[in-house]
């Protein structure tokens, strides 16, 4: 076994439901990653790679065989060198799917399967639901490859401590994780660690399992959008020792690559012997989960009041030499010690917005959704407001300005401020903005319904400017963008079929706080971002008059 081990980890965004063009892709990073110097051994790419990770029901068309993925792997990759390549993808086996990881030597005549793992940890909360979809796997094993021995974590996998030591136990050296954890947490964070707070505890456990166990970790993710989540990329390589000896970029495509030695794993052992503790007390740990297992009462045992009061009597005052009057001896010589009391519950606020890094994940976010949907420009109805004013200067980073319409849409009774703070952002980012009345549209429909209250009228002017955003779009061969943010949303203070239409969103994970947090960062007039939310439907109306309450609170 050579002791100096080259890998690479490739994280890249698969196209959804796409088997081919991934397959395609795949194989072109493989080819990229083998030309590099020195060559990788091996290439590690994220869970579900071949497909996407959230396909739901699309799990049982785009599952296959682990031995059609290994043959369709060594014809990908053709005459290529010899390489080994650990993969996700959504596997059928005995009739059943599972969420897998194949692990296949490529480069001879023949593929060479070493290992599949099927993930058994299945996340089932929040915004997960695997195990509607895959069977969960059954075991952890480590397996031998022609470096050394390895083992395979899938995503959850690896949030669980234990599966890391049954795979140190099993003489693995080197653990692999393929994953795709969305991004999530927006705050402000401490730590040097770019990104979302979810970046963080993925390389806080990662760098744990390394360190308790004495080996190499190889966590390697997805990137790019998919069912409205950002997947942040950021793979990862810990040492032995739980040092970071390699890291990719945010939100972008990459391979990183670095050269191992194994005789770390011997050296961190032998400086922590954690895993040689475990194993001299494996026995007796076993028994202790049989016991667990069985559900076998606890038998509490202790030395008796007997042993005690003989203990005490060993060192009553007459056994032991007069101590002299004043004399101090041990803790008591301090007198008080001092009292630390637990503050307050400790967290991130949950409000609170780091507003840069927010901006990178929705700008990536904006270019991947419309590059995924084939587009190069966007619309933009621009009201005036905070929140179309913060998705078109969002637009307009992510496409430039040349490719962002800004729409004005006013309806006779509109605020004359409207109009012309929607033109103030129209020309402080120096966008193609036009304005179409939609007075006419609207009173040629409420003529025939003189008795409609004036939420009946709102409804009719927020389906109509979404009628005219949606006309534009063809006009201008783009796609439009929504504006509602997520306190709306909960709120249900928004129009079916008029604001929640736009196919992408950006704003749809802020609350209104947030928002204004984030158009001070981005350089949003003040005169927008200080007045009173409106939808600006009914004279005079606010949108916090509506609530009966501040967004703040």
């Amino acid at each position: 076994m050579a002791p100096f081990v080259t890998l690479a980890l490739a994280q890249f965004q698969p196209r959804k439901g796409d088997y081919a063009a991934n397959l395609a892709r795949i194989g072109e990073l493989l080819a990229q990653a083998v030309s590099l110097e020195p060559r990788p051994q091996l290439v590690c790419f994220p869970e579900a790679a071949l497909s996407g990770y959230f396909l739901e029901g699309g799990v049982r068309e785009l599952a296959v065989t682990a031995g059609r993925l290994a043959a369709d792997l060594h014809r990908t990759h053709g005459d290529g060198p010899p390489v080994d390549v650990c993969v996700g993808f959504y596997e059928v086996w005995r009739n059943k799917l599972y969420n897998s990881a194949l692990y296949v030597s490529l480069g001879e005549t023949m593929p060479l399967v070493r290992h599949v793992h099927r993930k058994v940890f299945l996340p089932t909360y929040g915004l997960f639901d695997e195990e509607r979809f895959v069977e969960r796997g059954r075991d952890f094993r480590a397996f031998d490859t022609a470096w050394g021995r390895a083992a395979i974590l899938v995503c959850e996998d690896a949030w669980h401590s234990l599966s890391g030591t049954i795979a140190a136990l099993d003489g693995a050296q080197l653990i692999i994780v393929p994953s795709a954890p969305p991004a999530r947490g927006a705050w402000p964070k401490t730590d040097e660690v770019p990104g979302p707070a979810s970046v963080s505890r993925w390389e806080r456990l990662t760098r744990d399992m390394a360190d308790e166990h004495g080996l190499y970790v190889a966590l390697a993710n997805l990137v790019g959008s998919e069912a409205g989540k950002q997947f942040p990329g950021c793979a990862l390589i810990a040492g032995p020792k739980g040092e970071v000896r390699a890291r990719g970029p945010l939100w972008d495509e990459a391979i990183v690559s670095a050269t191992i030695d194994l005789a770390d794993v011997t050296r961190a052992r032998a400086d922590m012997p954690l895993i040689a503790d475990l194993e001299t007390m494996m026995p007796h740990l076993r028994d202790s989960l049989a016991r667990v297992d069985a559900g076998t009462p606890h038998l509490l045992s202790y030395d008796g009041m007997d042993a005690l009061t003989e203990s005490m009597d060993a060192t009553s005052p007459e056994r032991k030499p007069a101590r002299r009057a004043g004399s101090v001896s041990g803790p008591t010589s301090k007198g008080r010690v001092c009292v630390v009391r637990a503050g307050p519950p400790s967290g991130p606020p949950p409000l609170e917005l780091d507003a840069a890094m927010v901006e990178g994940w929705l700008v990536h976010f904006l270019r991947d959704e419309m590059h995924r949907r084939g587009f190069t420009k966007a619309v933009v109805g621009v009201s005036g407001g905070v929140d179309s004013a913060v998705t078109t200067f969002l637009a307009a980073r992510a496409f430039g300005a040349e490719n962002v319409v800004g729409v004005r849409m006013p309806y006779r009774t509109s605020s004359p401020e409207s109009l012309e703070h929607g033109q103030l952002v129209i020309d402080a980012l120096g966008i193609q903005g036009c304005t179409v009345d939609i007075s006419a549209a609207v009173d040629g429909y409420l003529q025939h319904e003189s008795d409609a209250d004036p939420a009946r009228r709102g409804n009719v002017m927020a389906r109509m400017r979404m009628i005219t955003l949606f006309d534009l779009s063809a006009k201008y061969r783009a796609i439009p963008l929504g504006t509602g943010n997520k306190t709306e949303r909960l709120f249900g203070y928004f129009t079916w079929h008029a604001d929640d239409s736009p196919p992408i969103n950006p704003l749809g994970d802020l609350f209104k706080t947030q928002v204004w947090a984030l158009a001070r960062h981005l350089g949003v007039p003040e005169v927008i971002v200080g007045k009173a939310p409106s939808a600006d439907l009914v004279v005079g109306q606010t949108d916090e008059g509506d609530f009966g309450i501040s967004y703040p609170k």
